[in-house]
């Protein structure tokens, strides 16, 4: 029988890219729909900061669903953490014309400024790692190609502007509405605050369907990181 805990870890192969996708510089592999097309990171920065006062992390689509946020199991301390992003490029042409193929490859909220020793999936507080099998991954499902990280305390009030422009849409169909939210990145990256809480969620690019979320650990398997990084799926 395996060992449970175990079943948690990244491969070699995916701790390897975990680290990579944060290098500035470095080649990732190739597009899984073009072994042509190289795929290289080419900027590492941060995108904000987000305030976590209760310690407990939502990582989940800020779009309206039928159940609350995914909560992890995992606890912070109170504070304030910056989140990075990183970009790839994968240059391509298409119908004579030159692209670069540049994406948001991942995105972190960074814990403690240590190296990371070991990678392993992030457990909601409703997962029972008993049921994890070696290979899997788990993490937020979203059919909007969008995630989000908040505090949980928050989550329904930071997740409001979402709903109300679902509902909007729904009443008005064709109807153009903003969203009641602070663009972050030219609108890659949308950002809420909530003064009562003094909370804010940070909503980054995502693929549809699982996206995993992970945990890098230090040496002393302290929380070094959490890390979303969808664009790793398109590496061949």
């Amino acid at each position: 029988m395996q060992d449970a805990s175990k079943a948690a870890n990244a491969s070699p192969e995916k701790s390897a890219l975990l680290e990579a996708v944060f290098t500035m510089g470095k080649r990732l592999g190739v597009h899984r729909h073009d072994a042509l097309r190289s795929v290289d990171v080419v900027e590492v920065n941060v995108v904000a900061s987000i305030r976590l006062p209760s310690g407990r992390l939502v990582v989940d689509t800020p779009w309206p669903e039928d159940r609350p946020g995914r909560e992890l199991a995992e606890r912070l301390p109170p504070g304030t953490y910056n989140v990075e992003a990183s970009w790839v490029e994968a240059p391509y042409e298409f119908m004579g014309e030159s692209f670069d193929g540049r994406e948001c490859a991942a995105v972190r909220l960074l814990v403690r400024d240590e190296p990371v020793a070991v990678w392993e999936m992030a457990l909601g507080v409703h997962d029972d790692i008993e049921q994890l099998i070696s290979g899997d991954e788990i993490g937020f499902q979203t059919d909007t190609a969008m995630g989000a990280f908040a505090d949980a305390c928050g989550w329904q009030a930071l997740t409001e502007p979402f709903r109300q422009f679902w509902e909007r849409c729904e009443q008005l169909p064709g109807v153009a509405f903003d969203r009641e939210t602070e663009e972050v990145r030219s609108g890659e990256f949308e950002k809420v605050t909530h003064h009562a809480s003094q909370a804010d969620l940070l909503a980054f690019p995502a693929n549809e369907g699982v996206t995993a979320v992970w945990i890098g650990r230090t040496a002393a398997s302290q929380v070094a990181t959490i890390t979303v990084a969808p664009y790793l799926s398109w590496l061949a």
